[in-house]
């Protein structure tokens, strides 16, 4: 989780924002707290999509068929505002890594967990497909491995079966490749065998590590699902047949869900939870992420019932709502009904500007760690698995004196004696220190000191990049013109000359396999600014290490980034500023 800039917003709605979990294509993801204490994410969406009337009937159609989702294993819709000058939606948040993370931190999960991991998202679409939805972007950054169990997340693009509810005229591209069906890719009618397709892939990659249609580019895995039989690796036994059946190309061939949730757990996957499901590393993990919660500060003053809009618009001709425009309504965690919040008249109608805290009483938060893995020295017997049963509840108020904070909460002791085990040493220092991480900027590393370097081992470069385009920006990005989903986008652009080293790009493909670009100034005007991209030193043989050309064009208060690169794809990116 990343601190809150200066121009982000600390509260939305009725919830204070602590800090920013992440970006995509529809949005950003704060981490907030309600005035009860329960502990929400919350996403807004960006404000080009914000003016678009057809994205608001979208996404509040989107909401309303998330909030019929029910089950143990999913994060709930507890509110939203679709009508709000910032459409937002808060759901239930769930405290531990992704199984992406998971699984590049410490490789394959053990049989035993692998086996309640797919009983929980087995009963998880059971839910989700009950009123009519279907997920249709179950991978394993979209699962999360916490203490009470597998959370099936991001419903921001399930889709109603009946077709009402399809952000794909966003260009907002639905799927990951190498976790699509074949029938999602072939574009034939979707429905919740698709969701049983991912899922046996989400289960092969956790037991093997390794997903069963592996390649080097999106167009290699689409042909492998489509034509191909999945590559199972070291799975064995009843795992190996249910993955497999799974996996099945005619959607008719695969299992329901709630007879695949039967066979891995017949009794309920909540009877093998409760017996411990996590091993030991993941356990010891998850209880550090729950006691940095309850030491998160969340700023001053009760934002209770304070809307906010977290961005400046760049479009300042777009009017406030209509008088006459239906507000929708919207529940609180409880289920009350209130009023949907329209924006008022003036300064272009979007709303009361964002609440800012004061900058002398910003409290520095912990440098971001995007996502704490565990030692795999430490866990290499792994052993049996363990169990830890955590319950959060906080308040922040001001006492006397100024800031303050009431907290009250319920941590097992085997939390304690997990967080204990945590060697304190050099990595535990790095990790508080704000900024303090021993690797480079986005992993690609530091750089020596350049020749006429000044009194920080660093020379400084004559101001040639206009300040519009400079710092760090990311969003999702998309290749074969919209078609295939690349990954997020990580573009960090800073003052160079011409010649000289502009900045870097850091691409996440949906697999999570991570590719650097370094970027060469060629030309920069106030419209655009031009850099020749090659791939860094050190990427992975997946990586495309050809030489090209990159453009960044600045479209209101994001960038568009646009790469020539005809093996890639010709990529291209919409991003916000991200520090």
């Amino acid at each position: 989780m990343r601190p809150l800039e200066a121009d982000e917003p600390t509260a939305v709605g009725p919830y204070r924002l602590l800090g920013r979990l992440g970006s995509g294509g529809m949005g950003r993801v704060y981490l907030g707290r309600s005035a009860g204490g329960r502990t929400v994410a919350v996403k807004i969406v960006h404000p080009h999509l914000a003016l678009d009337e057809e994205f608001r009937a979208r996404f509040r159609r989107e909401v309303e068929a998330a909030r019929r989702v029910g089950g143990a294993w999913t994060a709930p819709v507890l509110d939203a505002d679709p009508q709000a000058a910032v459409p937002w939606v808060a759901t239930a948040y769930a405290a531990g890594p992704s199984l992406a993370a998971a699984v590049a931190d410490g490789g394959p999960l053990p049989a035993h967990t692998v086996r309640v991991l797919g009983a929980g998202l087995a009963e998880a679409l059971a839910a989700v497909h009950a009123p009519g939805l279907v997920h249709r972007d179950v991978k394993p950054s979209n699962v999360l491995l916490t203490m009470d169990g597998p959370v099936l997340i991001d419903f921001g693009i399930a889709r109603a079966t009946d077709g009402t509810a399809s952000l794909t005229s966003t260009g907002v591209s639905v799927g990951s490749p190498g976790y699509m069906a074949p029938e999602q890719i072939l574009g034939k009618g979707v429905t919740g065998a698709a969701d049983v397709f991912s899922l046996g892939a989400v289960l092969v990659f956790a037991a093997t590590g390794r997903p069963p249609f592996p390649g080097d580019s999106s167009a290699s895995l689409l042909y492998k699902v489509v034509h191909e039989e999945p590559e199972l690796g070291t799975l064995e036994g009843e795992l190996r047949e249910l993955a497999q059946a799974c996996l099945a190309k005619d959607p008719d061939g695969r299992p329901a869900p709630v007879e695949l949730a039967r066979r891995l757990a017949p009794a309920g996957a909540a009877r093998l939870v409760a017996d411990g499901w996590l091993p030991g590393a993941l356990v010891e993990q998850v209880g550090r992420r729950a006691v940095q919660l309850l030491n998160l500060e969340a700023g001053q003053g009760d934002a209770a019932g304070t809307a906010s809009g977290p961005v400046g618009f760049s479009n300042p001709s777009a009017g406030a709502p209509q008088d006459d425009r239906v507000t929708a309504g919207r529940t609180d965690g409880a289920g009350r009904e209130g009023r949907g919040v329209a924006g008022p008249p003036g300064a272009g109608g979007f709303g009361p500007p964002p609440v800012m805290r004061a900058p002398a009483e910003v409290p520095p938060l912990p440098g971001p760690r995007d996502e704490p893995g565990w030692d795999t020295a430490s866990s290499s017997g792994r052993g049996r698995p363990g169990r830890v049963s955590v319950s959060v509840a906080a308040a922040s108020r001001p006492e006397d004196g100024g800031r303050g904070r009431r907290l009250s909460c319920t941590v097992a002791l085997a939390v304690a004696g997990a967080v204990a085990a945590v060697t304190v040493g050099s990595v535990l220092v790095f990790d508080l220190l704000p900024g303090g991480s021993p690797g480079g900027h986005d992993g690609a590393g530091a750089e020596p000191p350049s020749a006429g370097a000044g009194p920080s081992g660093y020379r400084t470069p004559p101001p040639t990049v206009p300040a519009r385009y400079l710092g760090t920006w990311e969003g999702q990005g998309s290749a074969l013109d919209g078609r295939l989903p690349a990954g997020t986008f990580r573009v960090t652009v800073r003052q160079a000359a011409v010649g000289e080293e502009v900045g870097r790009v850091r691409q996440t493909d949906p697999l999570g396999g991570v590719c650097v670009d370094v970027l060469t100034l060629r030309q920069v005007t106030d419209r655009q600014l031009v850099a020749a991209s090659a791939g860094a030193k050190g990427n992975h043989g997946g990586c495309n290490q050809d030489p090209t050309t990159v453009r960044l064009t600045p479209v209101g208060d994001d960038l568009r980034y646009e790469s020539q690169s005809e093996a890639s794809g010709r990529p291209e990116a919409r991003l916000s500023k991200a520090g």
